[in-house]
């Protein structure tokens, strides 16, 4: 029996070679990347992690390191349902979403890798096997690009072997949006994925009206047009705009999902592994989809991500973001032809630069 025998988490700060900007986080200069290493009696190892936009890795350092090992030091580490429950509810009431929830989702990580690694296998074979070749866009987060470097950077990505993009809107004229929209459908041409993604920034009448003007330009899918708790208001969206919905990045829990769903306010649900609570709920929010005939997506986290989306019969694109982990990955994600081939490598596949990450300021 696998017990656990020790969590040791970590907290990083990664500049990044360029400043980020969206319409609701403003300009982003690092992420914050808090790690966890789960080791068993037999010496195996799992690793997990989880990120912050630059703030708040201290409390999801602090969960990782003081509260949760107090809860699973001795437990085994195979059964992941109960261990996922017993952290659940034991940060529950000081908790229930927030940091708890991006600690909980690292920690889950780490179960899983550390599972398939026990068992020889990559993640996304264990988590049942579908398909290892997963289509992949491009995230950018480029709100404030001209068109003409939007068009730049996007060239890079094709050149790179994405084969769809996504760009940001929400500026402070829709007319501005609208232009680098249709610039972008000008540039790419007919039928080529293209997302927009909004960040949250509108009421739903705003939403409304920008999607109508986004219309003309055909995006693949406009995501995030609301704060995530208005749930009648992305159904309103969703029926009045005319274009389907993307959004879960910022939901914290399976339940959250099945309200959105249910209401009929996504037509692509899009968590993400490192703050919905884990692979876990990921893959059970997958598969609630599957339930009501929706495709999949995700959101971040694209090393692990991509296991997941392969073991998905529905799964749509993963997305890549440029957080600048890739330096500090032994093998990045690799593009064929706009497929992210998910890795033979046993668990998730993610060696990180242990010595590389220590030089770096917490």
């Amino acid at each position: 029996m696998p017990r656990i025998v020790k969590v040791e988490a970590r907290g990083y700060r990664i500049p990044l070679d360029v400043p980020l900007t969206d319409s609701t986080h403003g300009v982003m200069e690092a992420f914050e990347l808090l790690t966890v290493r789960v080791r068993d009696a037999d010496g195996g190892e799992g690793v997990g992690y989880t990120y912050t936009t630059g703030r708040n890795g201290g409390a999801i350092a602090d969960i990782l390191s003081r509260e949760i090992p107090e809860l699973v030091i001795g437990e085994d580490a195979d059964l992941i349902e109960h261990l996922w429950s017993k952290v659940w509810w034991g940060l529950h009431y000081g908790g229930r979403g927030g940091p708890s929830v991006l600690a909980l989702s690292a920690f889950d990580i780490a179960l899983w890798d550390l599972k398939a690694r026990r068992a020889g296998l990559p993640l996304w074979k264990l988590l049942g096997g579908n398909d290892p070749a997963v289509p992949c866009y491009a995230g950018g987060i480029d709100l404030e690009l001209t068109a003409k470097e939007l068009i730049a950077q996007t060239d890079g990505n094709l050149a790179k072997g994405f084969r769809a993009i996504k760009m940001k809107v929400g500026r402070a004229r829709l007319s501005e949006d609208v232009a680098k929209l249709a610039a972008m459908r000008a540039h790419l041409g007919e039928g080529f994925p293209l997302m927009v993604d909004a960040n949250m920034k509108w009421s739903a009448d705003e939403a409304i009206r920008a999607a109508r003007a986004f219309r003309p330009h055909d995006p693949l899918w406009l995501e995030e047009p609301l704060i995530p708790d208005d749930v009648a208001g992305h159904a309103r969206v969703l029926r009045e705009g005319g274009l389907p919905i993307a959004t879960g990045e910022n939901m914290r829990s399976l339940w959250e999902f099945k309200q959105m769903i249910a209401a009929g306010g996504v037509s692509f649900p899009e968590p993400d592994v490192t703050n919905c609570g884990g692979v876990t709920t990921f893959m059970k929010v997958a598969h609630l989809a599957e339930a009501y005939n929706l495709p999949v997506t995700s959101h971040g986290a694209h090393d692990v991500t991509v296991h997941l989306l392969a073991a998905c019969s529905n799964r749509s694109y993963l997305e890549a973001h440029g957080f600048g982990l890739d330096r500090y990955i032994a093998e990045p994600l690799v593009l064929v032809d706009g497929l992210a081939p998910a890795p033979m490598r046993p668990g998730h596949g993610i060696t990180f630069d242990w010595d590389g990450l220590a030089r770096l300021p917490g």
